[in-house]
């Protein structure tokens, strides 16, 4: 493909896009394939000879978008969001055609400043400390696990790098028992092992309880074990419940133990001044993580983490090898000592881009927008008196259940369960469960960018249209 042909082909794909977005609702949010359909429709084996641009892309739009499962759909309501815009999707296309590798500021020194630049912004834009500093990771997985390293390495004075674990003391790691699983994750791979996660329970909002997390430190220590680090949730992914982070840091403050906050969704509220309270003691924490891929409309992947001191973190992470030296690192970031990945994406231009284009006060406004329409979901649900709420309601995430009239407590879950399926196979929404207090429930996020109440109004008459399908059904009629 020359450069003439590649224009061509170019206009085509854009025109072909902002059709896509512009008519999104047509399609099925999820999905309905059957597993191996795809493959099955799939070559063998790669072509020996080049085929035709146009060829491809016939079979784009014919065999790969039926498996597709619409993440900005308006009605796609599961897990958390992966949300995008214009402005983004614009700065990926141009992080895509200069095709750079960032790993440090050498190889290509705007990439490296304008990073060290809008992670400041978002930290000012959040209230996080002035003192902190910021680098952008894939996700709130790795920034985790990143935490958890560097504290494992400030603990052991970073013998652990040196000489391994093997003659180190069993190290100790805190959470919530409503964590994600991000952390058990990094505990395996930071090889503590998952015996040595200690989940804290919750207290009736499913938020930590700070008394028996330093019931357990306390504990823990008297066996002879070390005490490493603690994650604390704001915002947990099965309900969004807010761990006191408050409380939380003077524990980890009197046994001189990192504090890492996974912010990972519920982060991007920060912008907002209302919820600056949900911060407070933030100044005790070590490291901090949210992601604008989530709710601050940034194509995926792009993660935010922040630490009080970066000394630590380089030093856990920084391998300079000759080929690697170039004279002016002491001039500059090079954020490849940042984290685990040597190779790194322009991942800032994309969140430049949004930033300049919403503005600080867009960006309030739309999550502002996103908070109100879940309250006015939550108002219907309420106001139908066939549902209830399984935990507070919290930011722009409703978990609920059905609980018809006339059955049984152990009936709500089967009853749950089958209403979300039902929607989940129409094609009209697409919802995710947890459970919460041995309660099958759904969750719904209000999270996607260009949600209106009318999808939410849509969402809620087919929740009622479905569930007396259901009990038709049930009743023999």
């Amino acid at each position: 493909m020359d450069s003439e042909e590649f224009k061509k082909q170019a206009h085509l794909f854009v025109e072909w896009m902002g059709d896509y977005l512009e008519n999104i609702t047509d399609y099925p949010v999820k999905s309905t394939v059957s597993p191996g359909e795809i493959k099955g429709k799939l070559s063998d084996s790669c072509p020996v000879k080049g085929e035709d641009m146009s060829d491809i892309f016939k079979d784009f739009r014919e065999i790969i978008m039926p498996g597709v499962t619409h993440w900005q759909h308006p009605s796609f309501h599961a897990y958390f969001p992966a949300n995008s815009s214009y402005p983004s999707l614009l700065g990926e296309m141009l992080t895509a055609a200069m095709g750079l590798q960032c790993m440090m500021w050498d190889t290509s020194p705007a990439a490296a400043e304008l990073e060290e630049r809008v992670t400041c912004w978002l930290r000012d834009m959040t209230g996080l400390p002035s003192s902190w500093k910021g680098v952008i990771q894939d996700t709130a997985s790795t920034a985790t696990l990143v935490a958890i390293l560097t504290a494992r390495e400030r603990l052991t004075d970073f013998r652990c790098n040196e000489k391994g674990l093997f003659d180190e003391k069993k190290m100790r790691v805190y959470c919530s028992a409503e964590a994600h699983s991000s952390v058990d994750k990094g505990v395996r791979i930071a090889g503590l092992g998952t015996d040595n996660l200690v989940k804290i329970p919750v207290d009736e909002n499913l938020a930590m309880k700070p008394e028996l997390l330093d019931k357990a430190i306390r504990e823990d220590t008297e066996k002879g074990f070390l005490p490493l680090c603690t994650v604390a949730a704001l915002g947990t992914t099965g309900t969004v419940a807010v761990d006191p982070v408050d409380e939380i840091g003077s524990i980890c403050e009197k046994y001189n133990i990192w504090l890492h906050i996974d912010a990972a969704y519920a982060g991007s509220a920060l912008i907002l001044p209302e919820y600056r309270h949900m911060m407070k003691g933030v100044e005790k924490a070590d490291s901090f993580v949210f992601n604008p891929h989530k709710w601050l409309f940034t194509n995926f992947d792009c993660s935010l983490y922040f630490v009080k001191e970066c000394g630590s973190l380089k030093k856990t992470f920084s391998i300079t090898p000759e080929y690697l030296k170039t004279g002016s690192e002491e001039n500059v970031n090079n954020y490849r000592d940042w984290g685990i990945q040597l190779g790194r994406r322009f991942r800032a231009l994309k969140l430049w881009f949004v930033l300049r284009s919403f503005g600080e006060e867009g960006l309030q406004k739309k999550l502002r927008e996103h908070i109100s329409i879940a309250g006015i979901f939550k108002n219907l649900l309420l106001k139908n008196g066939e549902f209830e709420l399984t935990s507070p309601a919290s930011f722009n995430v409703i978990c609920f259940r059905w609980t018809p009239a006339g059955y049984s407590e152990e009936d709500y879950n089967e009853l749950t369960r089958d209403l979300m399926t039902r929607i989940n196979l129409s094609g009209k929404a697409f919802l995710s469960h947890t459970v919460v207090k041995g309660k099958y429930t759904i969750r719904m996020v209000a999270g996607q960018t260009n949600i209106s109440v009318e999808h939410i109004e849509m969402l809620h008459q087919l929740l009622v249209e479905t569930a007396e399908e259901i009990i038709r059904e049930r009743k023999g009629g």
